[in-house]
């Protein structure tokens, strides 16, 4: 039954073999776009390799980065939508090479009245969305840039288990909606603090 009883523990064993019998395996590569803003949700998307990165975008194409998901997690906003097929508000794009299990949302809305861990699973989902979510607003509302630039590190080591980041300036301003001119003076200074190395390919971060 592939490794879901190591991604997904807490769900009971007849949900897995749900999971293995419903559930289509979708290799991806990186860079591709998994669901886009305004396009219908007729899956729920769980992630068994790799890392996804969803992020708003607006009318011009700038990018707002939200947050990751892991293996052994799942895409809140594709849990709990019904037969009516409620449309996207985020778009979500494979960072690494990825495996992902997809379910029709016909049987993951079954299963929220047949299975009470699915049930836990999609609260708790929501519930840690939700708390990186109020992270992202309090560093965007009460911290300056060069602090939302720390947090931004710091969420991405975190994520990846790396201090080595193979992120461009360009990137990261696009992914903080600010300018490359204005993130590479952030981060020379830095780097002159002692906090980051700056790197050929990268950032590997000394001290945040």
């Amino acid at each position: 039954m592939k490794n879901y009883r190591q991604l997904f523990p807490d769900l009971e064993e007849g949900l897995r073999d749900q999971l293995n019998e419903k559930g289509r395996v979708l290799q991806v590569e990186a860079g591709k776009v998994l669901l886009q803003t305004g396009q219908n949700i007729r899956n729920t998307i769980l992630v068994l390799e790799g890392l996804v990165k969803l992020y708003r975008e607006d009318e011009d194409g700038n990018e707002f980065f939200m947050y990751h998901l892991r293996p052994g997690d799942a895409c809140a906003l594709s849990m709990i939508c019904d037969r009516s097929h409620r449309t996207s508000a985020v778009t979500a794009k494979a960072d690494t090479d990825t495996v992902l299990l997809v379910v029709s949302v016909d049987h993951t809305e079954s299963w929220m009245r047949e299975y009470r861990s699915w049930y836990h699973f999609v609260v708790s989902t929501y519930r840690r969305r939700y708390e990186e979510l109020l992270e992202t607003i309090d560093s965007i509302a009460f911290k300056n840039l060069d602090e939302r630039l720390e947090f931004y590190l710091r969420r991405h080591r975190d994520t990846l288990k790396s201090n080595v980041l193979e992120l461009t300036n360009t990137e990261i301003a696009q992914e903080l909606n600010s300018s490359r001119e204005v993130i590479s003076r952030l981060m020379k200074k830095l780097s002159e603090a002692g906090k980051i190395r700056l790197l050929k390919n990268g950032i590997e971060i000394l001290k945040l």
